[in-house]
C-alpha cells in the first residue's frame, strides 16, 4: 500500500480530469461479470444518531421521545418518506435520491460489537470479524479477492478497513502546518469518550474545520474529500474500491446545531460525488455506516449518549431504493435495547456480504472465510441492488 500527495494549492487549481491523470496510479480495469462496477464505503466516526437522521413519525414510542426535539424551534420539517419514516430536513438531495430509487435507507443495524466504546465499535466495522482485534481490513481482504482489485482511501493514514495485502493507496492534501493528523485523530477519539469534554472539543474540531484543518481526510471537508473519491472512482481506469472518513459525529450535547451542520455536509458530500461520478454512478453502490447509535432519550444537555442500533445509506444508480430496509424494533420503553437504545436487527456485516456479493461478485466462499472470517452462518442480505 501507498500514499498520493499534492500540495492544497494544486489540488484546487486542478481541473477534474488533470488532477484523476496527474495524481492517481494507473488502477486496472474491472474483471469480467457485472461490469465496471464500483463500491464506496463511507465512515461517519463518533456514532451518528441514526433515529435523528432517518426519524420515525409513525412510531408513537418514537414520538413520545423525540417528538419535540425533532420539532424543535428553527428545525427544517423532516421529509417524508413514506407512512413510518422521514429523512431530516438537512438531507434534501438525499430524498431526491429517494425518489428515484437510487436511495435505500437502512434501520437498526450495527456491527457484531454492541458495547458503547468509539475505540472497539469503530475497530470491529473496519476489521470486518466478530470482535474488535486484528491488523487487516475487510475492504482490503475485499481488493485481494477480485483479480486485479485496486483500492484507494481518502485519508491521511490509511484506515483499519484498508490495511493488509490487497493493492490499495491512500489519497489526501497536505494537513495544516503543525497538525499532527494521527494525534488530533487519537485527540478526537479520547474526547468523544468523556461526555464533560466531547463538547468543548467538539467546539475546537469546528473551528479547526472551518480553518481547514484537523479533519480525517487531512484538511478536506466531507464533500470535497467525496468529490476527490469520485474523480479518481471515475476514471476509466480508476479504482473499484474506494473509503473515505469523516469525524465530529458525537453529539453528547447541542446535537440540533451540529447534526444540522454535519447532516447538510453529508447532503452534499452525496450530492459531490454524484456530480463527480456520473460516468460511473449507475454501477456504483456507496454505503453510509457509522459505529453506533446514540440513546433514545435526549439528555440534560441537548445530546445524546453511546447506544447500540444505528442507520446505514446505500445510495447509487446500482441500489435498488425508494424503500426502507431492514427491521424496524419499535422504540416503545419494552423494545429498547437494555431500556435505553433502539435494538439493533440487522448485523452490518450481512449488508456488506450483501452488497459485496451482488454488486462486485465476489465468491461466497471468499466472503465467508476471508473477506467476513467464520461468517459462512451469517447470510448475506439479498435484493439491495439492481439486476445487472
Amino acid at each position: 500500500m501507498h500514499s498520493i500527495h499534492l500540495d492544497r494549492r494544486g489540488f484546487l487549481g486542478m481541473g477534474a480530469a488533470s488532477l484523476a491523470v496527474a495524481v492517481l496510479p494507473k488502477f486496472a480495469l474491472a474483471a469480467a461479470g457485472r461490469g465496471d462496477t464500483r463500491f464506496l464505503l463511507v465512515l461517519l466516526r463518533g456514532g451518528l444518531d441514526g433515529v435523528h437522521a432517518l426519524q420515525a413519525p409513525g412510531d408513537a414510542g418514537y414520538m413520545a421521545l423525540r417528538g419535540d426535539f425533532i420539532h424543535s424551534k428553527g428545525q427544517a420539517d423532516s421529509l417524508k418518506l413514506d407512512g413510518n419514516f422521514a429523512l431530516h430536513g438537512a438531507l434534501g438531495f438525499m430524498a431526491g435520491l429517494y425518489a428515484q430509487q437510487q436511495l435505500l435507507p437502512m434501520v437498526a443495524v450495527a456491527p457484531p460489537y454492541r458495547q458503547r466504546s468509539h475505540f472497539e465499535a469503530q475497530d470491529c466495522v473496519e476489521n470486518g470479524t466478530a470482535g474488535t482485534s486484528g491488523s487487516t481490513g475487510w475492504l482490503n481482504r475485499c481488493v485481494a479477492a477480485m483479480p486485479g482489485g485496486k483500492g484507494l482511501a481518502v485519508s491521511a493514514v490509511m484506515p483499519l478497513a484498508m490495511r493488509g495485502n490487497g493493492d490499495v493507496s491512500t489519497w489526501s492534501p497536505p494537513l495544516a502546518k503543525g497538525v499532527d493528523p494521527v494525534l488530533w485523530q487519537q485527540l478526537q477519539l479520547l474526547y468523544a469518550a468523556d461526555p464533560a469534554l466531547a463538547p468543548t472539543f467538539a467546539s475546537i474540531d469546528a473551528k479547526m474545520e472551518a480553518m481547514g484543518a484537523g479533519k480525517g481526510q487531512n484538511g478536506l471537508k466531507l464533500p470535497q474529500a467525496m468529490a476527490a473519491a469520485a474523480k479518481f472512482m471515475a476514471a476509466a481506469n480508476g479504482p473499484r474500491i474506494g473509503f473515505v472518513e469523516d469525524t465530529g459525529w458525537d453529539s453528547h450535547g447541542g446535537e440540533l446545531a451540529l447534526l444540522d451542520r454535519k447532516l447538510a455536509e453529508l447532503d452534499a458530500g452525496v450530492k459531490a460525488f454524484h456530480d463527480g461520478a456520473q460516468p460511473i454512478w449507475n454501477n456504483t453502490v456507496v454505503v453510509i455506516v457509522t459505529e453506533f447509535g446514540r440513546t433514545a432519550a435526549i439528555n440534560g444537555t441537548g445530546g445524546t449518549d453511546h447506544g447500540t442500533g444505528g442507520v446505514a445509506f446505500l445510495a447509487g444508480g446500482a441500489v435498488k431504493g425508494g424503500r426502507v430496509a431492514g427491521s424496524w424494533p419499535g422504540m416503545g420503553k419494552a423494545q429498547l435495547n437494555e431500556g435505553r437504545d433502539l435494538l439493533a436487527t440487522t448485523d452490518m456485516r450481512a449488508l456488506f456480504k450483501g452488497v459485496l456479493r451482488e454488486h462486485l461478485e465476489v465468491g461466497s466462499d471468499a466472503l465467508a472465510r476471508s473477506v467476513f472470517p467464520d461468517s459462512a452462518a451469517l447470510a448475506p442480505l439479498s435484493g439491495l441492488v439492481r439486476a445487472g
